[in-house]
């Protein structure tokens, strides 16, 4: 077991990880037992440590961990030791030790990774899925039914399961024949190509017999099924593409997006997604000198046609959601529901995780994707030939969602070098002038993006973006693994501050134009003049936040000062998001309790129940993020 004081040094290096968590230690509250719960179920963690009675101090621009000591040492050994022995379904053991640092006592508690057998620990008054926890990154996520199988190993995936109320009738012939003519440019010789088409779907474990009759599994409704069926069985099953004028969601109110509703068979949708996506797409060509055949400029169609088919084949089809194709002036996005059973640090080395077997082992056999694991990859090598940035990949677990982000730009072009030339007083580094463009075209980065586009390690990640930040040309938000950075003061300034950005940009609001190369971006950023709220950073004056209508505040003065069900706070949290769009920081003015607690206990739940949403939803972690009902 390691020492408190070597704990800390770690933390002022690298933040909280998934190892260690920070407590200040007043009580034992949920919030800890969360995270004994994580550390005893996460697979491959080992454990992890919590420590109480250490804080971030908060007055410095990176990590500042100090021990500031525990008050009544007994007591809280006492309540950990008697908790973590009687809320779980089985008891806990922690090692727990007092050790003193910097003259103040600090708490250090080692709790185990349980046997592969012993798992799933949870909360035994909650129950399963949601009384359990992992350890995702530095954070305590509830778990899902995906999450269950993978603690039980369970055979059974969710697309092997029965579709009630489906018949052969809900069949699609189209869509069996299209498989035939794929496999057999695969291998002519297969021997599923002599079945009949029962013989064959059974063979896919596409139909089962239940009561003697035969019906559809959920790989046979997916794959095969037609669009009749789709409709009245899996409804929010299809995939959406939206058109977005601009460079953020719905920046102009009165120049809203248009949409494309698909839904069918996965392996015809698969092309007709890849076809509505790519005759959208700008199209250049280079016809190098002697030579006969053009090349194309423009985003490679394999990366375009490896993304939606990961989409398809690795979504989450226990979640009622569509998949969404966002095409922005400047990017694509592809959200899927459903996280990345592969830690995105991982994503694009040899082996693959997979959601749906036998949807997946369908799309293997036809070609159609790879099982090794090589997929992203081939997306990387492919952007980087072309001279575009690699593809990005962010996975949210709490909100249980994928995204793929191609952005259409090659990077480094003359205009971009041009641009960069008002940085040439930092003396830079090409991963972080690849960053400054990004976050000119995204409105932000984040460690694991910064890792993704520069092909460098965790640390190698964290230094360059303090470099960055110490010359204030980004600006650091949130801590742990919600730490991202937006533009900072010297990337904001006007042309006429010295170091600026060749063409200038403009801040007026909350709004940012940049001029450079042509482009007009608004880095996701959002002026909501309704509440006349100005955001500085993240401090906000509660001067900025309205007076609630009479009806609104009687509600909310309902509410008590201390504790309050679930149910009437949740109501409470939709009135308000009803009302105007609220930041967290409103709503903790509002509800006069701890934002960081509203969301874990309240915020996250409407997100996940689709009752909340956001406001900016291609970028969560945005420092102006607001919330509205659904």
């Amino acid at each position: 077991m390691e020492s408190a004081a070597n704990l800390i040094k770690q933390l002022n290096r690298t933040d909280e990880t998934s190892r260690i968590e920070v407590k200040e230690g007043r009580k034992v509250d949920r919030s800890v037992l969360e995270t004994v719960c994580a550390f005893a179920n996460e697979p491959g963690l080992g454990g992890g440590y919590i420590l109480l009675g250490v804080k971030m101090t908060g007055l410095s621009l990176f990590p500042d961990y100090e021990a500031t000591g525990v008050a009544d040492t007994d007591k809280l050994q006492s309540d950990l030791a008697s908790q973590c022995a009687s809320v779980f379904n089985q008891p806990i053991r922690p090692d727990i030790r007092i050790e003193e640092v910097s003259g103040n006592l600090v708490m250090s508690v080692y709790v185990q990774e349980l046997p592969e057998g012993a798992k799933p620990l949870y909360f035994r008054n909650e129950g399963l899925p949601k009384g359990a926890y992992r350890r995702i990154g530095p954070t305590d996520q509830r778990c899902t039914e995906d999450d269950l199988q993978l603690f039980y190993n369970s055979q059974e995936t969710f697309d092997s399961q029965v579709v009630n109320g489906s018949s052969l009738g809900d069949l699609d012939e189209n869509a069996i024949d299209f498989y035939r003519s794929l496999r057999a440019r695969v291998n002519p010789a297969a021997e599923e190509l002599t079945y009949d088409d029962q013989e064959l779907l059974q063979s896919l474990n596409c139909i089962t017999r239940k009561g003697g009759d035969w019906v559809l599994t959920y790989a046979g409704l997916l794959l095969f099924g037609s669009r009749k069926a789709q409709r009245r069985l899996v409804p929010m099953v299809r995939v959406d593409y939206v058109r977005v004028p601009g460079n953020e969601w719905v920046a102009d109110p009165d120049n809203r997006f248009t949409t494309i509703d698909m839904r069918g068979s996965l392996l015809l949708l698969a092309q007709r997604a890849y076809d509505a996506v790519a005759d959208d797409l700008p199209r250049g060509f280079l016809l190098p000198e002697g030579q006969l055949q053009a090349e194309s400029l423009g985003l490679p169609g394999k990366v375009l046609r490896e993304a939606i088919v990961n989409a398809l084949m690795h979504r989450s089809y226990r979640v009622h959601q569509p998949i969404q194709i966002i095409r922005y002036s400047n990017r694509i996005e592809i959200k899927n529901p459903g996280y990345s059973l592969k830690p995105t640090d991982y994503l694009g080395e040899p082996g693959s995780r997979v959601r749906n077997t036998f949807i997946a082992a369908v799309f293997h056999e036809t070609n159609l994707a790879e099982n090794k694991g090589s997929g992203i990859r081939s997306m990387r090598r492919l952007m980087e030939g072309v001279g575009m940035a690699p593809p990005t990949f962010e996975s949210e677990h709490a909100q249980d969602q994928f995204t793929a982000r191609l952005l259409l730009h090659h990077f480094l072009t003359r205009e971009d070098l041009e641009w960069l030339q008002g940085f040439a007083e930092f003396g830079l580094n090409d991963n972080q002038k690849k960053a400054l463009i990004f976050i000119r075209e995204v409105g932000a980065v984040d460690n694991s993006t910064y890792r993704q586009l520069n092909g460098c390690d965790n640390m190698k990640a964290s230094m360059e973006l303090r470099d960055l930040a110490v010359h204030e040309l980004v600006q650091r938000k949130g801590q742990g693994r919600a730490t991202y950075y937006v533009p900072g003061v010297q990337l904001s300034a006007p042309a006429a501050v010295p170091g600026a950005p060749v063409g200038g940009q403009s801040t007026q609001g909350n709004g940012r134009s940049t001029q450079g190369n042509g482009r007009s971006t608004q880095a996701n950023s959002q002026t909501t003049q309704a509440t006349s709220q100005t955001t500085q950073g993240s401090d906000q004056s509660t001067e900025s936040f309205p007076a609630l209508p009479p009806d609104l505040s009687g509600q909310v003065s309902q509410l008590g000062k201390w504790k309050t069900d679930q149910a009437t706070m949740e109501n409470a949290i939709l009135a308000l998001c009803s009302w105007q769009p609220q930041s967290m920081e409103a709503l903790e003015y509002y509800l006069q309790r701890d934002r960081r607690y509203l969301f874990r206990k309240f915020v996250q739940s409407l997100l996940k129940d689709n009752r909340l949403k956001y406001s900016i939803p291609d970028m969560p972690k945005h420092p102006e993020q607001t919330y509205k009902t659904s």
